[in-house]
């Protein structure tokens, strides 16, 4: 509770914001302005009128914000709270691959690192991916990346025939298919909801598939009562205080827990949040050139995301 309390004195002080993603432990989650996925994130930092922004995510998403927002200074609590994803593509390879297809514009998925987002056209969310590719002629040649799990799918719901990147979250694509059977048949009046960075194989028994914030929101207005959960386990504190009546089930990477925890995600943590902000360190730092590059594709998807009324 002194946390708590010292936390919430020193960011009315500074006029600081703090943003959390879904998969952070509950403690930050509940201390947090504003709890989102990468879509609403990225929404919330390019309209914040902060002087000081701290991102409890990866490392990823505070460079988001940080090209969102120049001009403010952005922390991240923890400098080594990485991304598995991000970290399967090299800028250096990625630079190459772009060079074996030419003509072919770049859609990148958010969860990438600045120096990506520098060499693509527009940026996409799992909120939003399909909606953006749909928007595009048909003839238009699309190399995706970095999640190959989450390109097929778009492929497969928009009938494209994208060239994928080969990366993965390693949160999402260990969950295997005995997992989840096994569950089903343990709860047979239980829904299946999956996040599209899962292998194929998983999404084909999905009851519904989405985004972390397309998730809750399915959860919160469906009428069933008992749900499977592929996806990191943090998303469980949001849909268990939004639906108190309903069980939620996370389907387990191993038989050694119950749980699917990012070890990235959970490397932030109250006390580190607190220094943070008291010190305003470690900061997010990136290049005059980097941030010129790298805003224009996700310039054009918040600008994509308005016109298809994505953005509330």
């Amino acid at each position: 509770m002194d946390l708590i309390k010292k936390i919430n004195q020193i960011r009315k002080e500074k006029n600081a914001i703090i943003l959390a993603h879904y998969y952070q432990i509950p403690e930050i989650q509940d201390i947090a302005d504003f709890i989102g996925d990468s879509l609403a994130l990225a929404q919330k930092a390019a309209k914040t009128d902060a002087k000081l922004i701290v991102f409890a995510g990866v490392h990823f998403m505070a460079e988001t914000a940080k090209i969102l927002n120049p001009n403010i200074k952005v922390l991240l609590p923890d400098l080594n709270a990485g991304c598995s994803l991000a970290d399967s593509c090299p800028p250096t390879d990625f630079k190459k691959f772009k060079q074996k297809h030419p003509n072919h514009l770049v859609i990148s998925y958010i969860n990438c690192t600045a120096d990506i987002k520098t060499m693509s056209d527009i940026i996409c969310t799992s909120g939003n991916a399909v909606q953006i590719v749909n928007s595009l002629p048909k003839n238009q040649k699309i190399i995706f990346a970095p999640d190959k799990n989450l390109g097929g799918y778009i492929n497969k719901i928009s009938g494209r025939n994208m060239v994928l990147w080969d990366g993965t979250c390693e949160v999402h694509d260990i969950l295997s298919t005995e997992a989840i059977i096994k569950l089903k048949i343990e709860h047979p009046d239980a829904k299946l909801v999956a996040h599209p960075e899962c292998k194929g194989q998983v999404l084909e028994l999905a009851d519904f598939i989405g985004s972390t914030n397309a998730m809750l929101n399915f959860t919160k207005t469906d009428h069933t009562l008992k749900y499977i959960v592929a996806t990191e386990s943090g998303i469980l504190h949001q849909m268990r205080k939004d639906s108190p009546n309903k069980e939620f089930i996370i389907v387990p990477t191993d038989k050694t827990c119950v749980c699917n925890d990012c070890p990235y995600m959970k490397l932030n943590t109250l006390e580190k949040l607190y220094l943070c902000l008291k010190n305003e360190d470690p900061e997010i730092k990136l290049s005059e050139e980097t941030i010129k590059k790298a805003q224009i594709p996700i310039i054009k998807m918040l600008e994509i995301s308005k016109k298809l009324n994505i953005i509330k």
